[in-house]
């Protein structure tokens, strides 16, 4: 699972911080999910290491401009490319309507199946890999956060030991990979979950913008291996953010803290943040981290691997 930044400024865009996007590439299927989808987005693609012929899912936020007004062009664009199959997109109450008027009135016509999908908080999809769910956040329109958690997996079968156990391969051995008990022939008992290596434990990833300090975010990023919260404001302009419902610095850190995450990427800052001024961004990295000191600070393109965490083999034998 790799995190790319393809957006991080709020509101507007800058030279540097293109508006509202986050890319999630999953390459063990080859898929590519999107959180958001600013304008300028697909240009963003363009100067990125994605493939956008892998795009099947887009998750939006809320209908604000700076997270939605890239979705139609990006479409457009996907449709006239002819290398994309299907794409589900997931959002509030209004998205298709949105869609739809805007394909009416600029006479777009999609050559791919698009689904619009209303969410409410639950899961919204899931498959043999992955789930998906979303949570209400408290802004100034209705939004969502969304959680990607990741199934666990057995572990990596040792066929060396099962050879050495003289335990004949065939079918058995799909049944003993699966951490199955299994009976020989001879009449041994062999658990497969002897075999397997320490199974490795779903990655989860929460993404929470646009929203204040909330138990909704909390709730969606709790043992998160890494929370995407917006910062929009310094703690210095808290009354700013109290009125427009953004988060800053330290509710995003505070979010990251308790819900126990192990990462705190931020984003969606104001451009009001800028080098020069009397609050740079910096600033906001350093009070973020005196309340969660694992805080990073995205910048458009950035990538992150959310690395995968192994459970202890002493848990396995019951022992704490």
């Amino acid at each position: 699972m790799q995190i790319t930044f393809l957006g991080t400024s709020s509101g507007v865009p800058t030279r540097s911080r293109n508006v509202s996007s986050v890319a999630l590439r999953l390459p063990q299927r080859a898929e590519l999910w999107l959180f958001d989808c600013g304008e300028g987005t697909q240009h963003q693609l363009l100067r990125s290491e994605l493939k956008s012929s892998q795009l099947s899912r887009i998750f939006i936020t809320h209908l604000h401009g700076d997270h939605i007004f890239g979705l139609m062009g990006l479409l457009a664009s996907c449709g006239l490319a002819g290398n994309v199959q299907r794409i589900d997109i997931y959002g509030p109450s209004g998205l298709n309507d949105y869609l739809q008027a805007a394909s009416r009135y600029s006479h777009t016509h999609f050559s791919y199946p698009i689904k619009v999908h209303v969410v409410r908080p639950g899961v919204i999809y899931e498959n043999d890999e992955f789930t998906v769910t979303c949570g209400l956040l408290h802004h100034r329109i209705t939004a969502f956060g969304y959680r990607v958690t990741e199934k666990d997996r057995q572990g990596r079968f040792d066929i060396e030991k099962a050879k050495a156990l003289q335990i004949p391969s065939g079918p058995i051995y799909g049944q003993l990979k699966r951490g199955e008990t299994v009976t020989l022939e001879d009449g041994r008992v062999i658990d497969g979950r002897e075999l397997c290596g320490p199974t490795e434990i779903g990655r989860k990833i929460a993404y929470c913008t646009d929203t204040i300090y909330c138990d909704g975010a909390v709730q969606l990023a709790e043992d998160a291996d890494v929370l995407i919260h917006e910062a929009t404001f310094a703690h210095q302009d808290a009354e700013m953010a109290f009125q427009r419902l953004h988060s800053t610095t330290t509710m995003a850190a505070q979010t990251a803290y308790a819900a126990g995450v192990r990462r705190l990427i931020m984003t969606h800052f104001s451009p009001r943040y800028a080098p020069g001024n009397a609050i740079e961004l910096k600033d906001l990295l350093r009070e973020a981290r005196a309340i969660f000191p694992k805080t990073d600070m995205a910048h458009d393109f950035m990538v992150y691997d959310v690395p995968r965490r192994r459970a202890v083999e002493l848990n396995k034998l019951g022992v704490s």
